[in-house]
């Protein structure tokens, strides 16, 4: 299922051509293919307004949240700890999945303000998948950070009105959230990893290789045309077991039933786009 991956020139990587499968669609056109250069220039200062604003608050917040967990970390804690953070990975991960697989699926470019927004990265993902890699750190991470402000704030006025006792009650609670929020904070930043074929730090491909992040070469079974599977993309420890019961394919069956809406409508519109 691979695909021929080469370096553009500019230390990312390129990859020239659809993985193919039985019944599947045939080519990936890349930077050049008239709906990426569209999608792209769709890219607003509005929206690089908010990613900067959501990158710094969501920050800030973890920082003053981690501060306050370790000033009340006691050893009593380590096992729910232990429990509450990979509790929290795989919450982020299948949250991953979720998103991914609704913006990839239903919705449209042309919807107000949030298909511009938010739907628009999904389409272009698709038909230049290392469009990702030559976005910076704010483009990369703006629109998951936003998705975390609000538990990160709740939790540090938590930190700053409940007593010590309260805290201490809820202290794994406040892991599992925190754990929740950092993985799906660096989501996007970890599905641009798994594009990345060139140049990353050797911890980052530590990581991959030992599945604690997206794999590179597993992430690219969701890049087989039609993209219908593998949406999980902060670990991927979900993908499998979510392809085996048929998860998303019943999810589809069941809105279109509803609806009438075809998946991936608008996603297959813009692939076909060349002019």
């Amino acid at each position: 299922m691979a695909s021929m991956v080469h370096e553009d020139g500019r230390g990312g990587a390129t990859e020239n051509s659809e993985p193919q499968g039985p019944g599947r669609g045939a080519v990936r056109w890349g930077p050049q293919h008239a709906g990426a250069q569209e999608l792209a220039n769709l890219y607003s200062p509005g929206k690089r307004l908010q990613e900067w604003i959501s990158v710094v608050l969501c920050f800030s917040l973890m920082a003053f949240n981690f501060i306050h967990l370790l000033a009340n970390f006691h050893l009593g804690h380590s096992w729910s700890i232990l429990l509450a953070i990979v509790a929290g990975i795989l919450t982020a991960d299948f949250a991953s999945g979720m998103v991914h697989w609704g913006a990839d699926t239903w919705g449209s470019v042309d919807l107000p303000i949030f298909g511009k927004a938010f739907i628009r990265p999904f389409r272009e993902h698709h038909i230049d998948p290392t469009a990702i890699t030559r976005h910076d750190f704010i483009e990369t991470n703006g629109d998951n950070c936003m998705l975390t402000l609000l538990p990160l704030a709740n939790m540090a006025f938590n930190f700053l009105t409940l007593s010590p006792v309260e805290i201490y009650h809820n202290y794994q609670w406040y892991c599992y959230l925190f754990a929740l929020a950092i993985f799906v904070t660096l989501t996007n930043q970890i599905h641009k990893w798994s594009h990345t074929y060139f140049g990353l730090p050797r911890w980052v491909v530590f990581l991959q290789d030992c599945q604690i992040i997206l794999p590179r070469k597993h992430h690219r079974i969701h890049h087989v045309s039609p993209h219908e599977t593998y949406f999980c993309i902060t670990t991927g420890w979900l993908n499998y077991p979510l392809e085996k019961l048929g998860f998303w394919r019943y999810l589809e069956d069941l809105i279109q039933g509803v609806t009438g809406e075809k998946p991936r409508a608008d996603d297959l519109k813009w692939t076909k786009k060349v002019k």
